[in-house]
This record gives structure tokens, sequence and C-alpha cells, in this order.
């Protein structure tokens, strides 16, 4: 066979092994990409529970009384609107914790998301 009959192309072996190396590559990246996805949205859960704990204690100082509820801080001017849980992907499912039992009132709040988080502490607790 001739330089100028020869076609360019790759052999089927050529091919199989970059599917190969293909396969372990991804194989490899998608475990990784969903623990990252997920590492995000804890990160981006801790900060939104620290911004509301936060807008909770500038209420209490500013008018010395817990709010109401978590829409108190809406209607009042400290937030925008309440962030979304980014666990639950929804807005009402933060639960909040009153100043003294009986109160009507909320002093804290935490995620209403189940499950456990990457460190091993549930999403309720936090």
């Amino acid at each position: 066979m001739n330089a100028s009959a020869w076609r360019g192309g790759f052999t089927l072996i050529e091919m199989s092994v970059v599917v190969a190396i293909i396969g372990v590559l991804f194989a490899t990246v998608v475990p990784l990409y969903g623990t990252t996805v997920r590492r995000a949205k804890e990160t981006a859960l801790r900060e939104d529970l620290q911004a509301l704990r936060k807008t909770i204690d500038l209420y209490f100082r500013d008018r010395e009384a817990w709010p109401a509820d978590l829409d108190a801080l809406v209607r009042d001017g400290y937030l925008r609107a309440i962030p979304v849980d980014p666990m639950t992907e929804r807005a009402d499912t933060w639960t909040t914790v009153p100043s003294s039992e009986g109160a009507i009132d909320v002093f804290d709040v935490h995620s209403g998301a189940p499950g456990i988080a990457l460190d091993g502490t549930a999403f309720a607790a936090w």
C-alpha cells in the first residue's frame, strides 16, 4: 500500500481506548460534582441562617421585642424577602424557636430541611 492510498483515520482500537479514557474520567468527575453542589448548598444555608439570625437580633435591638414571625422582618423593612432554604428550595420551611416556652415570637431560626449534612449533623440542628 503506498502512502498516497492511505486514508487518515482512527482504528477501532484507538477509538476504544479514547472511549475508555473518557468513561474513566466521567466516572471520577460525576461523584465529585455532586459533592461540590451539595457543599455549595450547605454553605448557602449556613449564610442564610446567619443573615436571618443577625436580622432577628437587629429587630430586637431596634424594637426591644422579638418579631412575631419571619414575615414581620419583611413587613417592617428588615428584609426584602424571606430567603429560600437551599436544601428544600422553599421559603416556608424555616422552623422558628420562640424566646420562651409558650411565647409567640421568633428568637431563633433553623432549617426545616430533613437529612444530614456532609459533616454528619442534621440540618434541623443548624
